[in-house]
């Protein structure tokens, strides 16, 4: 299977197009449902802390993402520093909204990002990864178009907590392949409660579906490698299945049984999450409760759950001892 990403089906005078738009977009930022509506143009910032240029916190092979992902070579992830939710729990609050993610920080040029993307590529990455993309879609075209110049041909992954805006959503089509967005609450009370997005439930539906409508289902090639299409996540929560439940059937019926989902049984206390605060979920999630999250997957209809295999790095360890 030779399935090209869809940005080289984009001229150049489409993708300048495309560009210009995105950073027009800047000047009454919408690029999430916050709406907070900055000129980020004059490096002003608001829910999300940055201002013209994105900040990237890494960027580097990631060994740690899906089998489909990660491959042989692993993902070439890069982290973007800030976040536009306010999740308590978050497992990387230090870059998105702890001491390292300081509005003084130092943004990166388009031309700076098209760099680590084609590094990436040269150290033999199956995709790029771009993680906490929100705030910063329209960077993200601009960094992308300047890689296209220098030859980048890999797949675009879009690894969102699915707090998007319709707006960025359409800036990616055609030039996305894989979109990879987190599930995170179906309550409304719950989604105000611990990540300060009352609305984050309908948001995530609503982008979700716009998700699937551009790329449609996840497409492996022969290798078991992601091509194209949406690989939904969903971190289940202590004491949190009945939104469990309410998410993958949804999932079901809105996006499909053929949906590739990744249930994902890492939850631990991080972040704001204390014995004093958030007492009800500083704890780790139960064996019994991600069993039961996963016999509602399958009773829903759910026939694509992500399987987890042992590390290429230590397979390949293992050959050669």
């Amino acid at each position: 299977m030779n399935v090209r990403p869809a940005y080289l089906s984009l001229d150049r005078r489409q993708l300048q197009a495309r560009v210009e738009r995105a950073v027009a977009a800047l000047a009454d930022c919408r690029a999430c449902p916050r709406d907070c509506g900055v000129n980020r143009l004059e490096d002003r910032w608001s829910a999300c802390k940055t201002g013209r240029y994105a900040v990237v916190s890494s960027a580097f092979p990631h060994f740690g993402e899906e089998d489909c992902l990660r491959g042989w070579y692993g993902s070439g992830t890069i982290f973007f520093s800030h976040c536009n939710l306010r999740c308590v729990f978050c497992q990387n609050y230090d870059i998105s909204q702890g001491i390292k993610a300081g509005p003084a920080a130092r943004g990166s040029t388009p031309e700076e990002i098209a760099g680590m993307m084609l590094s990436l590529q040269r150290r033999g990455c199956h995709n790029i990864n771009f993680v906490t993309p929100e705030h910063v879609a329209p960077q993200i075209v601009e960094a992308v178009a300047a890689a296209i110049e220098h030859g980048l041909h890999l797949p675009i992954v879009y690894n969102t907590s699915a707090y998007d805006s319709l707006e960025s959503v359409a800036l990616m089509d055609g030039i996305v392949d894989i979109y990879m967005p987190d599930f995170k609450y179906w309550s409304s009370e719950r989604s105000k409660t611990y990540m300060l997005a009352e609305n984050y439930p309908d948001a995530a539906r609503t982008a979700i579906k716009a998700m699937r409508q551009q790329v449609g289902s996840l497409v492996l090639d022969e290798h078991g490698l992601a091509r194209r299409g949406v690989l939904l996540r969903h971190l289940v929560m202590p004491g949190g299945l009945d939104d469990t439940r309410e998410i993958l059937q949804w999932v079901a019926t809105e996006l499909g049984p053929d949906t590739y989902v990744n249930l994902m049984d890492q939850y631990f206390p991080a972040g704001k999450v204390t014995s004093d605060r958030f007492s009800e979920i500083n704890r780790r999630l139960t064996s019994a409760e991600y069993r039961e999250a996963v016999a509602v997957a399958r009773d829903v209809g759910l026939r694509r759950l992500d399987v987890r295999h042992p590390d290429p790095r230590l397979l390949a360890r293992l050959a050669l001892s």
